[in-house]
């Protein structure tokens, strides 16, 4: 049937929409604007739940304007304000900005153009929240020293009559990991129950430099063991629909955006509960809450956690479990982790992730040689008897009974399966786009080199030569495909070519490379079926 080719089409144009409309609703969320100043000075007023003792609703203050600091890793530049002790400022060094590669990517910051911190704090009588004045003997910038694996830097809670509170920081070396520890003295005559909290947050803005064509998710996200991993939309926070994991004894909340993540990592499996929450101008938090045990008048106690501000790598599940799950390969996740594990191996004999795309394509092409064969050789057959065909259609003019029923006897002697190269395809469909995702997903190909003129495998072609090479194998392509009687589907087939290679000058180089690779693989494949099945009619015809 000259209907299948444009089924197959259909399919593979439907699987796209699904996919742009998953992006679309993940990466654009309907929430407010931010305003020109966003200073965060709202504390989340934690709501009481039954799985974790009372907590006290603490009032909206402004926060105070404290004292920087600066501390100085190989990995990071960090800003930490003694208003809240919080982090209000994290710069990778290791990583550059997608626009200007010559300056080291902000990723927390907190200014008039964005907004993106860390804090935590305390709930309790006389305890320290994120909006808490602290001390610290350190001023100016602190920078870890040759020779040593970390540097720590210790801020006060002002107040220190009944409750001495001290908030510790430990940056370590060649890590995205900072411990971050409480140390909380019962002074008072009374016995104290502190309830901790750490939250992340962030304007619900896409990072910059990001496609507008392909968005990515950009919110928060909580892991649990039980629920295992789950994305809020910033658009379902605004509009309070969000559906938070119960409470549990593990898990971790983050903030997502492409390539990059923060997660707060609470030490231990204690009692915990997760929270999301709207601050207004287009502000959001996602946080965690965990009741400690009480702390007995003269007893000292200490509170954990881990923060990780840094890629997103499926290897971070060493780290905690489901932290490597910030990689968001979505539904094609179990296509897409082992192909980046198996382009990953590749790289690291290569050494070039663009050959390791190419090598990957190959492999998978000839993983797949048998079912794209199946299907190249019901082509080659249509191809044949396109001519009778052609030929039938004339004979049936407008009667489309009879034109089937014709068709289907043509089919049935030349023992043809009009849909017998559907199948194959479909089976392959997953595994491209797993593919396709793993390539997207992944940090260690932004900005990484191929040749010549394409030095950043995550951004787009800048001369659109790749785009185009595509477009011309797909043309190539259509010309070895049976053409279609009815003239409308013939227009699309012709159409297509130029229509793929306006929409991949909007794709990533590394997406391109490997659509290249695998057409020209396909044509060099079908070309070779079809060469030989016009060769076997010659010979039948001759003899």
């Amino acid at each position: 049937m000259e209907t299948r080719r444009l089924l197959l089409f259909i399919v593979f144009s439907f699987s796209l929409i699904i996919l742009w409309g998953e992006w679309n609703r993940q990466g654009q969320p309907a929430s407010p604007q931010i305003q020109e100043n966003k200073g965060v000075s709202q504390t989340p007023e934690v709501t009481s739940l039954k799985s974790v003792p009372a907590q006290p609703k603490e009032s909206k203050i402004e926060a105070p304007t404290g004292a920087n600091l600066v501390v100085e890793t190989d990995n990071y530049v960090v800003n930490i304000n003694t208003a809240g002790g919080n982090i209000n400022g994290i710069t990778l060094l290791k990583h550059r900005e997608t626009d200007d590669k010559t300056k080291p990517i902000k990723l927390f910051q907190q200014d008039e153009n964005h907004t993106y911190l860390a804090q935590s704090g305390l709930l309790g009588r006389g305890l320290p929240t994120h909006n808490a004045t602290f001390e610290t003997t350190l001023s100016g910038t602190a920078r870890l020293e040759s020779g040593k694996n970390d540097i720590s830097i210790i801020l006060t809670a002002a107040d220190k009559d009944k409750v001495q509170v001290s908030k510790t920081y430990t940056f370590h070396r060649d890590s995205y990991l900072v411990d971050v520890v409480y140390q909380i003295e019962n002074k008072s005559k009374e016995a104290i129950q502190p309830t901790a909290y750490f939250q992340l947050v962030r304007d619900d803005e896409p990072p910059e430099g990001g496609s507008k064509f392909i968005p990515t998710y950009t919110g928060p996200a909580i892991y649990t063991d039980e629920e295992k991993f789950k994305k809020i939309e910033f658009s379902d926070i605004a509009k309070e629909k969000q559906k938070l994991p119960t409470a549990a004894n593990n898990g971790w909340v983050g903030m997502l955006q492409h390539y990059f993540v923060s997660a707060w990592l609470p030490e231990g499996n204690g009692q915990r509960e997760f929270y999301t929450k709207s601050l207004g101008e287009g502000l959001f938090s996602a946080g965690v809450v965990m009741p400690e045990a009480e702390i007995a008048p003269g007893q000292t106690a200490e509170i954990k956690s881990r923060l990780y501000v840094g890629p997103a790598k499926t290897k971070l599940n060493d780290i905690v479990p489901g932290l490597g799950l910030s990689v968001d390969y979505g539904i094609f996740t179990i296509f897409a982790s082992p192909l980046f594990w198996l382009m990953d191996f590749l790289n690291t004999w290569i050494g070039n992730w663009g050959v390791s795309i190419v090598l990957l394509t190959v492999l998978i092409k000839l993983a797949f040689f048998p079912l794209s064969a199946a299907s190249y050789r019901s082509m080659a057959k249509m191809r044949l008897v396109a001519p009778k065909l052609e030929k039938i259609k004339q004979q049936c003019g407008d009667d489309r009974e009879r034109l089937n029923r014709a068709m289907m006897d043509l089919y049935k002697s030349e023992k043809i399966n009009p849909l017998g190269g559907c199948l194959p395809v479909l089976i392959q469909i997953p595994v491209f786009i797993g593919l396709y995702w793993a390539i997207l997903e992944s940090v260690e190909l932004r900005h990484a080199e191929f040749v010549g003129w394409i030095v950043d495998l995550s951004a787009t072609d800048p001369y659109f030569v790749l785009p185009i090479i595509m477009g011309v194998s797909m043309l190539i392509q259509s010309k070895l495909n049976p053409t279609p009687t009815d003239p409308l589907q013939a227009k699309i087939m012709q159409i297509m070519p130029v229509a793929f290679s306006v929409i991949f000058f909007f794709f990533p180089a590394g997406l391109v490379l490997y659509s290249i690779v695998n057409n020209i693989l396909s044509i060099s494949q079908q070309w070779y079926i079809t060469h030989n099945a016009e060769a076997a009619q010659k010979g039948a015809s001759k003899a």
